[in-house]
């Protein structure tokens, strides 16, 4: 009997050394066979993901963006009191062990035959990071193969890198929700401070939600966050890193949070969201995880500006200062939106929307961009990516084309009905929209007074193709039909382009691609893109001085005659633009060193409200956002008229020299590039 119990006790022990035999086996060569495991070598380069980091023109910070926001620091710079509640709460036995903590195993198998399931884990700190910085290979799965595969990749890193260095990494890399990643981002993302000011309380608290970021969220779940700090704060205490004084402080610490305004840390959203998808284009991935530094062109005093101006016109026009207001407001949208009967994060919004673009002609760099009014109810862009009827601010390209031409301001134009025939067989009778008609007006007063009739049969004159080449050469990338239509705005433009289109006229000529991104950097300085924008001659110095001194009378004598009444009283000149069914209202202006748009309706197009008119409604947002940057910046100077242009007083009855036969006070001076002045005078006097 002792003889076979001996036996039996030999063989058991033999298959307990084969076992063993096999599972090291198994652990030298087999667990990470192939690619099974992650290769060290690539830990070697690694580097945590930063996001670009956005900064104003002037040097200010604007934003991060990326898909973790995360800012490196290195361990000297993480005070000894997080550095401990970390540890302590994490991997307590971390400077002990080699990777893997054995005693911690013991305790966690045990508690799971327990519960008869995975209870309860035993990773340790250097599992944890390389679990995070390899999830493709490592993931979250509760597997004993994937427990043990994650046990000898942290072997490896301990056996090639020191404790500090792989801590470092871990407090650099965890996620803290709210999407901050590391302790730096989360420190600044719950308390407003860099980690170095944080109190003992306050780094509890960030020790406490790595293990479950959601259930522990200190701003949804305050109470359930305090319990799991002061967990943590006891923790310390238990192991020396606390007395017991400074635990029982630091446990009756009020949790304050950084409670940002509404919107904070989303200066300028939409502009943002514009750079992140310019980035993304230019850079792919990497623009999102090497911490790039991009400097825009945004200036941060006029994108306020901007937005003050055109939230205080959008509110008075549905306080009914213009008139009747037929739609629900803004107001009454949130208020239903607070009582819950209103959805909310539609694409399209139910209320009055805007945009607004503001940029330096010369260089293309966009000072101001607002993509609506709320970027938290709707984050779609209506300056970049929405599609609206341009109205009349489109006419300065069809009458552009009229004086690269050879046509003249005096040039006659009818105003009378017209009826042009569609593809279908029918008649399309447009209308001027006070329904009456001038008769013969000159190209000049046709355009300041924005009359319908004579921009198409100017359309229609000088060839809708033509036309149509004049709005590509202008920077419109969209599709323009050749229909005679086209000279009232009916197709549809990216406001954005159709604001850019008049640094042509601003730069007498040249026309300059928008541009939000001035210089990208790598964190080591780096230049990775620099800004060089491309000039495109539209038209001639002398034939875009003309077209602006015809604008500038929309200012002083036509439908944008708000602006002077507004109190802008630089040189400057725009257009107004209005749809035929008064569903967008448009204000395009400029000046020799900014050029500025304005457009408001709403998502799904419908009429704003009766006789809408861009000169009314549009035209004082863009009048109240230039007197505040020309309150605090330099008055642009004149256009100076060039050597070649010709001065003539003209007849405005015949559109011929005033000589002494005809001389009176509706006598003018009208501008004319050489040859195509008036060579004859006129014979008799107006009556």
């Amino acid at each position: 009997m002792k003889r076979k119990l001996l036996i039996l006790s030999l063989g058991l022990v033999g298959l307990g050394l084969l076992g063993m035999a096999g599972f090291a086996a198994y652990w030298t060569w087999f667990l990470c066979a192939g690619d099974a495991c992650p290769s060290i070598e690539q830990f070697d380069e690694y580097k945590p993901a930063q996001p670009a980091r956005l900064y104003a023109a002037d040097g200010r910070f604007i934003a991060e963006v990326g898909l973790e926001r995360r800012s490196v620091v290195r361990l000297e710079q993480i005070p000894q009191h997080v550095v401990d509640a970390f540890v302590i709460t994490e991997d307590k036995r971390y400077y002990r062990h080699d990777g893997i903590d054995y005693i911690r195993i013991l305790g966690s198998v045990w508690a799971n035959l327990k519960a008869m399931s995975f209870a309860e884990g035993f990773s340790t700190i250097t599992m944890q990071l390389a679990r995070n910085i390899f999830p493709e290979r490592l993931t979250r799965e509760k597997t004993i193969i994937r427990k043990l595969r994650e046990a000898k990749v942290a072997r490896r890193i301990e056996e090639r890198f020191s404790k500090e260095r792989i801590l470092e990494l871990y407090l650099n890399q965890i996620s803290f929700g709210s999407g901050a990643y590391g302790v730096e981002s989360a420190a600044q993302r719950y308390f407003g401070r860099p980690i170095n000011e944080l109190t003992v309380a306050e780094g509890a608290m960030l020790a406490a939600l790595p293990k479950a970021p959601s259930r522990y969220n200190p701003r949804r779940f305050p109470d359930r966050a305090i319990q799991r700090r002061n967990t943590v704060l006891e923790l310390m205490r238990r192991e020396g890193a606390l007395t017991d004084a400074d635990a029982s402080i630091a446990k009756a610490y009020p949790l304050r949070l950084y409670r940002p305004a509404r919107g904070a840390g989303e200066i300028a959203p939409y502009f943002v969201e514009w750079v992140r998808a310019e980035l993304a284009k230019k850079f792919g991935r990497q623009a999102y995880e090497q911490g790039l530094r991009v400097m825009t062109s945004l200036d941060l005093d006029m994108q306020g500006a901007a937005e003050r101006a055109m939230e205080r016109q959008l509110r008075a026009i549905e306080a009914g200062t213009f008139g009747k207001f037929p739609h629900q407001t803004y107001e009454e949208y949130l208020a239903r939106s607070a009582a819950g009967t209103e959805e909310e994060g539609s694409t399209v919004s139910p209320y009055l929307q805007g945009s607004f673009v503001a940029m330096d002609p010369r260089t293309g760099a966009v000072r101001a961009l607002v993509g609506g009014r709320d970027f938290d109810d709707s984050k779609f862009d209506r300056a970049v990516r929405a599609l609206r009827q341009p109205g009349s601010t489109f006419k300065p390209i069809v009458y552009a084309t009229a004086v690269q031409t050879g046509r003249p301001p005096s040039y006659f134009l009818d105003d009378e009905p017209i009826e042009v025939p569609q593809l279908d067989g029918s008649l399309w009778s447009p209308q001027n929209y006070d329904l009456k008609f001038e008769g013969r007006v000159t190209m000049r007063r046709a355009l300041y007074l924005s009359r319908n009739l004579p921009a198409i049969r100017l359309t229609m004159e000088l060839g809708e193709s033509g036309v149509v080449d004049m709005a590509k050469r202008f920077g419109l990338t969209t599709r323009v039909p050749p229909f005679p239509s086209i000279a009232l705005g009916s197709a549809d433009v990216y406001p954005v382009e159709m604001i850019a289109a008049y640094s042509t006229f601003a730069n007498l000529g040249w026309r300059v691609d928008p541009t939000p991104i001035l210089r990208v950097e790598t964190l080591d300085g780096r230049r990775l893109f620099e800004a060089n924008p491309e000039r495109v001659q539209v038209l001639g110095r002398e034939e875009a001085w003309i077209m602006v001194d015809m604008m500038k009378d929309v200012v002083t004598r036509g439908s944008g005659t708000a602006v002077r009444r507004g109190g802008f009283t630089l040189p400057t000149a725009g257009k107004t633009g209005t749809t035929n069914d008064y569903t967008d209202v448009w204000y395009i202006g400029y000046t020799t060193d900014l050029v500025a748009g304005v457009w408001m309706g709403f998502d799904q197009p419908k009429k704003i409200k009766d006789n809408a008119q861009g000169g009314q409604l549009a035209a004082p947002a863009w009048t109240a956002f230039m007197r505040e940057v020309y309150g605090r910046k330099p008055a642009p100077p004149d256009w100076p008229r060039p050597i070649g242009i010709i001065a003539l007083p003209i007849d405005p009855a015949t559109g011929l020299r005033a000589g002494p036969a005809c001389m009176s006070d509706s006598v003018r001076v009208e501008y004319f590039l050489p040859g195509t002045e008036p060579t004859a005078e006129c014979q008799s006097a107006i009556p």
